[in-house]
């Protein structure tokens, strides 16, 4: 297809930032979004490149999924360019089309490695695959007592000169750190990420509810996966779990394949937290679209079954939840809509990231990241900034 020529995706549904157009179209030129409409506005050019369906599918920004660790075979620890190359290109498959490289508790020479890869990945990546929009620190700033897979050995404080030189090391890209603020020197991390531009998130952690509350008072304002790693609700003591229901400066991740956490669970998290500060996250392993068996997690062996990867002890180990899959499952468990979905698989992320001027939704200007549903909310293509970088094989 000649390069200068436009793509219209035309006689679909359309999931614009302001509106459902039932009977719509929408164009991308150059990477962005050019168009959005009615399909009785499309007036055809002569290079346009005419993509006709029905309005039985659907066409909803690209999922930013900001807690992703590795999926076919690939992880961010890995610390190679391969790998990272490998979870862009793979993505799409289910509708991703920006990431952050996540990464774990490890030795501070692997995470330093693998921050420096990913670094020099972010400068150099194409249009053709998923984004990695930055980094997502997961670890080592974390509770012992909250360790869940993360290997408990590697666990220290808090450290700000620490991160510093990681910072550093990453070339500015760490967008958001998980740690423990109950921790020594966690509150002076928080604020100093805060200070820095970076999304300070709360996870494996057993901190009190009043210590979320100091914690966003110095500049907290995320929750790592719900329900996991983390202090759980009591009457006497709301913990994470209670501030993530109440607290209305936190947006929380959440991991809806009914293993993490049960559907009646997701459905009390939705009712109280709401599509305004949910984010759909996958927290997904190297094994994620493999076969069944036994692959590595930070030096740890994973046993992988067909919906649930676990550590030898029994450990649920992250996820092989694909996020499409999250987002039939999300809606089962809650009834929620699609317009739903969209806020927390893509809006939410972008605003978290302060990306949202150019992701995060369908309009006019901004980059087009584009996924096409069917009718049973497969995906059947996804556009990578404009390339098409996934297409369902009949």
């Amino acid at each position: 297809m000649d390069t200068h020529s436009s793509i219209i995706i035309y006689n679909v549904t359309v999931y614009s930032e302001n509106q459902t157009l039932k009977n719509g179209y929408i164009k991308l030129t150059n990477k962005k979004i050019t168009e959005i409409g009615e399909i009785h506005q499309y007036v055809r050019q002569p290079k346009d490149h005419v993509i006709e369906l029905s309005p039985s599918y659907k066409v909803i920004p690209g999922a930013i999924d900001v807690h992703i660790h590795g999926v076919n075979n690939a992880d961010a620890m890995d610390g190679t360019a391969e790998a990272l190359k490998t979870m862009a290109r793979t993505l799409p498959k289910e509708g991703t089309t920006s990431f952050l490289a996540t990464t774990m508790t490890q030795s501070n020479e692997a995470i330093e490695k693998a921050l420096r890869n990913a670094g020099a990945y972010i400068e150099e990546q194409t249009d053709a695959d998923a984004e990695v929009v930055g980094i997502h620190l997961e670890g080592p700033f974390i509770s012992p007592k909250r360790a869940g897979a993360q290997p408990p050995t590697h666990i220290q404080d808090p450290n700000v000169a620490l991160f510093q030189e990681w910072q550093k090391a990453a070339g500015g890209h760490i967008k958001l750190v998980t740690l423990a603020p109950e921790q020594p020197n966690g509150l002076a991390l928080t604020s100093y990420l805060k200070e820095t531009n970076v999304v300070a998130s709360i996870g494996h952690s057993d901190s009190t509810y009043d210590q979320v509350g100091e914690a966003i008072e110095a500049g907290a304002s995320h929750i790592t996966h719900l329900y996991n790693g983390m202090r759980g609700l009591h009457h006497r003591e709301p913990g994470v779990l209670g501030a993530a229901y109440l607290r209305d400066e936190l947006f929380v991740e959440l991991i809806t394949d009914g293993i993490h956490c049960r559907p009646e669970m997701v459905k009390l998290a939705y009712d109280q937290i709401t599509r305004e500060r949910m984010i759909l996250i996958t927290d997904s392993l190297r094994a994620k679209w493999l076969k069944n068996g036994t692959y590595d997690l930070g030096g740890q062996p994973v046993h992988v079954n067909d919906t649930t990867a676990t550590l030898a002890d029994g450990t649920l180990a992250g996820s092989i939840l694909k996020m499409n899959d999250a987002i039939k499952n999300t809606m089962s468990f809650t009834n929620c809509s699609l317009e739903d979905i969209v806020k927390m698989t893509a809006e939410n992320p972008a605003k978290q990231l302060n990306l949202f001027d150019t992701k995060g939704s369908l309009k006019i200007g901004k980059d087009a990241d584009i996924v096409v549903l069917n009718e049973n909310l497969d995906v059947e293509m996804t556009f990578c900034r404009g390339t098409l970088s996934f297409q369902k094989e009949d």
